[in-house]
């Protein structure tokens, strides 16, 4: 890891320049992908990311700038060509200040997957991919092992000092299934925040036979007919929906810009009275987020309560144009990119419900998210969304009966959310190595999920 000294030094450069608000970011990014396809190893690699990102605030101008030179001479030029891009940018910016913080966050783990011979990585991921590939009905198989080890370090010139240490391991596995000229692609993959402990407390050749399993009862079974239908939503499906359909809309940058379907919307009813909405950067099974890329302090943040939408997320440039306080989402995908708005972990909190009484009475669909392979597409200025989601199943009487390949639903994010009758117990949060939230050209690392939920009506066609 890097010393802070240095970064403090840059700091301490500013300041003497006599410059007004300054974040000095310091982060490294360490990437390590093992994939295997058809049996054989497609791909080894590894990476290492590292630099400082300098954020300058001075007579209402605004200037960014980013070195990966280290020395104390490189840092320097950095602060002072933040300062001169300030100086003459135009003076729209009053950024929300914070007061002085110290702290410092490390996330669990007990094995440093980076520690580990890649042979030992290679292997496990071989031997999984080779018992699939022979599987019979089985297309194709992609087996992939993940790790990532992100470490940041901010200081401001309000007295803010904040590093994080997060390890990230994750497991994925997609095939595609082929049956009598119909081909079925259906992938899951499970990540954790720890080291290669997570990875050996799997029992990864059980997760790829289920997957597998997945795929060749999907490849046989219908179509789902299109048509409305009253449905139960899974975690998963729940997860997706909110993070793109809403989340992205009640982004401040989002609201400013005219985006937003909820821009102005503050104090008025969004959705069904049970549900509530935060961004939280601490939950389980979610991505830690202990403070933003601008030294800010992730606090929980209730978007919708009971159906009310409460607030925004901000940033510092963004807050003080909403009129909203500082939420710690000012969030950037690395040293060499500007914070922008950004969630964290955004979900749906547990309701009453158990799963069970959530089907009781049910003739529709459930749609699970399980095998999920794909996305979808969302316009935030208007709420409209369409996303492809996993195999589901047809219910009748409450029963989940008949599954149903294809799957693809359609709707307005605030109807959707009106329509909402019944929200679960069974909060449920995950995160991914694979991937993660786009937006601006950058990729962040997030958690999706929430509780089951019953809504009275959603629109189903296929794919």
């Amino acid at each position: 890891m890097y010393s802070r000294d240095v970064v403090l030094d840059a700091l301490r450069h500013a300041e003497n320049m006599g410059v007004g608000l300054v974040i000095v970011r310091f982060h490294e990014r360490l990437l390590e992908h093992v994939v295997a396809d058809g049996g054989g190893l497609r791909d080894y690699s590894f990476s290492v990311h590292s630099g400082v990102g300098v954020e300058v605030y001075s007579g209402g101008g605004r200037g960014f700038y980013f070195t990966s030179d280290l020395s104390r001479e490189g840092l320097k030029a950095a602060v002072e060509r933040a300062y001169s891009m300030a100086r003459v940018s135009r003076p729209s910016f009053k950024p929300s200040l914070v007061d002085g913080w110290r702290g410092s966050f490390r996330s669990g783990f007990r094995v440093d997957p980076f520690s580990v011979e890649p042979k030992v990585k290679v292997d496990m991921v071989l031997d999984v991919n080779r018992e699939s590939s022979s599987r019979e009905g089985v297309s194709s198989a992609v087996t992939r092992l993940g790790f990532e080890k992100d470490y940041r370090c901010v200081v401001t010139s309000e007295g803010v000092e904040a590093e994080s240490l997060t390890i990230l391991s994750g497991f994925s596995h997609t095939v595609v299934a082929k049956h009598a000229g119909t081909y079925e692609r259906v992938g899951d993959s499970k990540s954790l925040v720890g080291g290669f402990e997570t990875i050996e407390s799997m029992d990864l050749r059980a997760f790829a036979e289920e997957v597998d399993g997945l795929a060749l009862k999907a490849v046989t079974a219908k179509t789902a007919p299109p048509g409305s239908y009253e449905a139960v939503i899974d975690n998963d499906i729940v997860g997706v929906l909110i993070h793109e359909a809403l989340g992205h809309a009640s982004e401040g940058d989002h609201v400013v810009a005219g985006s937003s379907v909820i821009s102005g919307k503050i104090g008025e009813s969004i959705a069904g009275s049970e549900v509530t909405i935060v961004d939280e950067g601490l939950v389980e099974g979610g991505y830690p987020v202990y403070f933003d890329d601008e030294g800010v302090v992730k606090r929980k943040t209730l978007i919708v309560e009971r159906g009310v939408l409460k607030s925004y997320l901000t940033s510092r440039a963004v807050a003080p144009e909403v009129g909203l306080e500082l939420t710690g989402n000012g969030r950037a995908q690395g040293y060499s990119n500007e914070p922008i708005v950004r969630q964290t972990n955004y979900y749906i909190e547990a309701g009453g419900w158990s799963v069970e009484e959530l089907f009781e009475g049910l003739n529709g669909v459930y749609l699970k998210g399980k095998g999920m392979v794909g996305g979808g597409q969302v316009d935030t200025s208007n709420g409209v969304f369409t996303f492809t989601v996993g195999p589901s199943y047809i219910v009748k009487n409450g029963e989940p009966l008949e599954l149903v390949r294809g799957v693809a639903i359609t709707g307005n994010i605030l109807e959707l959310l009106k329509n909402i009758t019944g929200v679960g117990r069974d909060l449920k949060l995950e995160t991914s190595v694979f991937g993660g939230c786009g937006k601006g050209g950058q990729m962040v690392r997030v958690g999706l999920g929430g509780p089951h939920v019953r809504v009275k009506r959603v629109i189903v066609g296929g794919t």
